[in-house]
């Protein structure tokens, strides 16, 4: 069973080795390796989470080397529980036809499936590592996979990897020169151990400012407000299958890491008062966030540059949760990082969908769209409506528990940006149902609008169904998951 914590990574790594070998025979062969690899992964997350909330965490050494002198994976119900979702939102990209997921047509030799793999396995590697300079390494592997990706949106795709690549290098280099520091003063990389030693040297100037470089290192990771510079252009002109993964679930990883090293490595004795004010900070940050984000969307005409914004925002939720700490913030922000990957995806598979039929990213040029392309504008008002908060979708249940932990703590502020910001929401998604179900069609649109493949309409089906299916059952996903994750975060 131990091997749980290492199979979907090695799921994902030979099949990005496999993908290129069978891209150079047939251009269609990767992916088929990589809907087989994805969904191998998938079923090995799920193995994994069921054994560690019946049985508890499970830790593998790589090598048969013990830690603190070899490397450790290990996986705990935080782990499985992202490593479900990192694993099902890559199988259903490699499902979505690759045309459009990529703006590309396949050819031998281009390693698109590959480079996917390889961003997934990356993601999975910072999930299980119990390391951290070897969840290092994972953050720099779907780093340079993400930047080829990103760089397939054509000459303003380029100039977005270009400047990923620069802001990227800069986080990666801060969260490095704070593991330096660490190291140099615990004499270990084990995360449980470190944990051990670091309340002992609680107070050194040292581990504080190791604690301030990776957390602003792991913050632009993440895009948390006002680190997000890189995030609006890498989504918006990235082909839409890159941009799903992108905001489902490559972004989280920053967040994943962000919450298992406050509080499981470093602890309350560095982030609270006596310490540097990182949970205040990532709360106010935050709530910068959401406000800014939902603002700039309301003003984008370019629906892939809407969702970007609305990305920043979306973020901000989950570093809200984080920053206040609590249970109840805690299970919203887990909640969110599930809920936000099903609807994100959904929303840019959906505006992948429009792309292939009419060619059209203006929002003004939607007009008729849910006449004559229902099932795929369907499935866009779900994610839509979930994103605003309407319930009983899975948006609306991590909103509920992040706006009760303000209550809570008498944060009157939290709570009224969420609201608001769930406000401006409707706005601009209620303008775009306008446009979309309530305008007449344009003579283009009648002529160029059709149904959209049922690949397409099957994967942004499937992710609409998780986000009735999470909402309704989230009293047993709080219960079974969330909550344990809460618990076992704050000791």
């Amino acid at each position: 069973m131990n091997h749980l914590a290492i199979l979907p990574l090695l799921f994902l790594l030979s099949g990005a080795i496999l993908a290129v070998l069978a891209g150079t025979l047939n251009k269609n062969a990767p992916q088929v390796v990589a809907i087989t690899a994805t969904a191998s992964a998938l079923i090995a997350s799920m193995l994994g989470l069921r054994t560690v909330t019946q049985n508890g965490p499970i830790s593998y050494e790589l090598g048969g080397w013990p830690p603190p002198i070899g490397i450790e994976y290990t996986l705990d119900t935080l782990s499985a529980f992202m490593l479900v979702i990192v694993t099902f939102i890559g199988m259903l990209i490699a499902i979505y036809p690759a045309r459009i997921a990529f703006d590309h047509v396949v050819r031998r030799n281009v390693p698109v499936y590959p480079l996917t793999l390889l961003l997934l396995a990356g993601l999975t590697g910072v999930m299980s590592s119990g390391d951290l300079f070897h969840l290092f390494v994972f953050l720099e592997i779907f780093a340079i996979a993400t930047y080829g990706l990103v760089a397939l949106g054509g000459d303003r795709g380029v100039f977005a990897s270009f400047r990923y690549l620069l802001f990227g290098t800069i986080g990666s280099g801060l969260y490095l020169l704070g593991v330096g520091f660490l190291y140099f003063s615990t004499g270990t990389l084990n995360m449980a151990d470190m944990a051990q030693i670091l309340p002992e040297m609680a107070g050194s100037t040292t581990i504080l400012g190791a604690l301030g470089l990776i957390t602003t290192g792991l913050g632009l990771k993440m895009a948390l407000f006002p680190l997000h510079i890189w995030l609006p252009d890498a989504h918006s002109f990235s082909p839409p299958g890159v941009a799903a993964l992108l905001a489902a679930v490559q972004v989280k990883a920053g967040a994943y890491a962000l919450l298992r090293i406050l509080f499981d490595v470093f602890g309350p004795a560095y982030t609270g008062s006596a310490g540097l004010p990182v949970a205040q900070l990532l709360a106010w940050f935050g709530m910068a966030g959401i406000v800014y984000g939902s603002v700039l969307a309301t003003r984008q005409s370019d629906v892939k540059r809407l969702l970007a914004y609305s990305t920043v925002a979306q973020l901000g939720y989950i570093g809200v949760g984080i920053g206040m700490g609590s249970r109840l913030a805690l299970i919203g922000a887990v909640l969110h990082v599930l809920n936000h990957a099903l609807m994100k995806s959904a929303l840019f598979l959906v505006a992948g969908g429009i792309i292939q039929r009419t060619g059209l990213k203006e929002i003004a040029r939607f007009a008729g769209l849910g006449k004559r392309m229902v099932p795929t504008m369907s499935g866009f008002a779900i994610a839509a409506l979930s994103m605003v908060g309407i319930p009983p979708l899975a948006g609306f249940w991590s909103k509920f528990y992040l706006i009760w932990a303000a209550v809570d703590e008498n944060n009157w502020a939290v709570a009224l940006v969420i609201v608001s910001s769930s406000m401006i929401t409707l706005v601009y998604f209620l303008r775009m149902f306008e446009t979309i179900f309530v305008r007449d069609a344009s003579e283009a649109i009648v002529a160029n609008a059709k149904i959209a493949s049922p690949t397409v309409i099957g994967t942004v089906w499937a992710l609409c169904t998780a986000i009735i299916v999470v909402g309704i059952a989230n009293v047993a996903i709080v219960r079974n998951f969330v909550g344990p994750i809460a618990d076992s975060l704050i000791g």
